[in-house]
């Protein structure tokens, strides 16, 4: 079989959302949020547990986690596409915060949130960077009042959208710490502890990968991965159509501009179907 792709929420939760891997987590986290929320510890408030994953397969699976400082964090990788998710995260985030105070207790209790969202999609089409942090600022000055909101969407299709893509090209991506992580998450197939870059070779990306080449499922959890897994395999297959289906496109309308040009310049129709390998019938319509 082939290597368990972390991609998928199980194995995504199963490498992070244990006690014996909390150093990934904390790594992880440490590599998106700003320098004042590092984590030095934490705790899972809702560590993996495959007794309770077996009770009940549509857990949803994120980690919620605690920092020393009382900060939660909510990490989630979503594998497909769905409608309102910008509705989705928020509403995780308000659940987060919320879940803080219990009846009667102080508004001044409660500590920030901030919410991750991995995404297996291009959920901001018009944003180009494929790491985004939201804030409630005031309108017109850009003014942060409510500090305790944060998002943080990461597309990984924005890093790597092709699977003929070399170690090579993936490291000429990577200039920060979450990159290593982007690299581990979208292919790890192309990563070897014993053979890692020096960009790449850190003590936790090493355990991660140890842990998922050792990575055992349970008869449910295996079910779940494969019909989760077949999500990831419809779309790297769309994808894989569309582009052909673009790059076919694109050569067409290559060959059309170019003879055009060359119909300008007066050449006959034999001449400018040998240079371009449209049809004379196909040329008389571009001189119609």
């Amino acid at each position: 079989m082939n290597r368990i792709s972390p991609r998928v929420d199980v194995a995504f939760k199963k490498i992070f959302g244990v006690e014996e891997n909390k150093d990934l987590l904390i790594s992880l986290i440490n590599s998106i949020v700003s320098n004042e929320d590092q984590v030095v510890d934490l705790t899972l408030l809702n560590p993996y547990n495959p007794q309770n994953f077996y009770r009940d397969k549509l857990s949803v699976l994120d980690i919620k986690a605690k920092g020393i400082d009382g900060k939660r964090f909510n990490i989630e990788i979503q594998i497909s596409d769905e409608a309102d998710y910008d509705k989705r995260a928020l509403y995780y985030w308000a659940k987060l915060y919320t879940e803080q105070l219990r009846v009667a207790e102080d508004y001044s209790l409660l500590s920030k949130a901030i919410g991750i969202h991995i995404l297996n999609f291009v959920s901001i089409p018009d944003a180009a960077k494929y790491h985004n942090v939201f804030h409630i600022t005031e309108k017109d000055s850009g003014l942060l009042y409510f500090k305790d909101l944060e998002l943080h969407t990461i597309e990984l299709k924005k890093f790597t959208d092709n699977s003929n893509e070399e170690l090579s090209d993936i490291i000429v991506k990577v200039k920060n710490s979450l990159d290593v992580w982007l690299a581990f998450l979208t292919r790890n197939d192309l990563l070897r502890t014993d053979n890692l870059p020096k960009i790449l070779d850190n003590p936790e990306l090493k355990k991660a990968i140890n842990v998922l080449e050792v990575m055992n499922f349970t008869d449910a959890e295996r079910e779940a991965y494969e019909e989760h897994l077949k999500w990831l395999r419809i779309e790297a297959n769309s994808l894989k159509k569309y582009g052909e289906k673009a790059r076919a496109e694109g050569r067409a309308e290559e060959k059309i501009v170019i003879a055009k040009n060359l119909l300008k310049s007066g050449l006959t129709n034999d001449l400018i179907a040998a240079s371009t390998g449209l049809t004379i019938e196909e040329i008389n319509k571009l001189k119609d």
